[in-house]
């Protein structure tokens, strides 16, 4: 195993990986690992047979079920990828990334439509990124998305709370850079505000105009 020599570029890689697979179709693992080359190169079908193809495989390969999520994500599907994340925490108890992704997925289907069906989505979306940080206490994402949870259900104070934990986790992380001018600003802390507001942008994160409208006035 030592002397393998690694792929070079991700045609390489893909070409290993089908190669192995020619010798063994029933590795779930080889399938993923084909996917996640494929995805690199954009060959999406492509990557979503194989994921198929590792599920079949190993039924309880979560991360499979993450990457067809993300498939339905960027197909802007969003049923499709609630779906499939519900499944990956169903394969592997405790999988912090599929609570995550369901509580962030969550937050995308609140329309506006029904104040009660979209309470219980912010319910059920809180519930499920405060799982995935139970699980993995140093999920960086899972904070600052539920401070973005909190901020929508008028709990201020809650949701700067996640995202200074996020913070603490990754000090240079934009977006709860972001979420925290945003909180401050709900709160009057206008200096804290601008602070945070200037650690996003410093960051490259795109503040949005708004915000630093409103704290423009603020500024020394």
């Amino acid at each position: 195993m030592g002397n393998t020599p690694r792929p070079q570029n991700a045609d390489e890689y893909i070409a290993r990986m089908r190669n192995t697979l020619s010798e063994n179709t029933e590795c779930g693992t080889t399938h993923y690992n084909l996917a996640v080359g494929l995805m690199g190169q954009q060959e999406y079908d492509a990557a979503e047979k194989a994921l198929h193809d590792a599920i079949e495989c190993s039924p309880n390969l979560a991360e499979a079920y993450v990457l067809l999520g993300g498939l339905c994500l960027q197909r802007n599907d969003l049923e499709g990828c609630l779906r499939y994340n519900r499944y990956a925490i169903k394969a592997r108890a405790g999988f912090a990334e599929g609570y995550a992704n369901i509580g962030f997925v969550l937050l995308q289907v609140i329309d506006g439509k029904n104040e009660k069906e979209d309470e219980e989505k912010l319910d059920q979306a809180i519930k499920h990124l405060k799982k995935a940080i139970i699980h993995n206490s140093k999920f960086v994402q899972a904070f600052a998305t539920l401070g973005s949870a909190y901020y929508m259900k008028g709990l201020i104070d809650e949701g700067i709370k996640a995202n200074l934990e996020a913070v603490n986790i990754q000090s240079d992380f934009p977006i709860a850079h972001n979420n925290l001018a945003v909180g401050y600003l709900q709160k009057g802390l206008y200096d804290k505000a601008i602070d945070h507001c200037d650690r996003a942008v410093a960051l490259g994160f795109d503040v949005a105009e708004e915000l630093k409208n409103e704290l423009a006035p603020h500024r020394g």
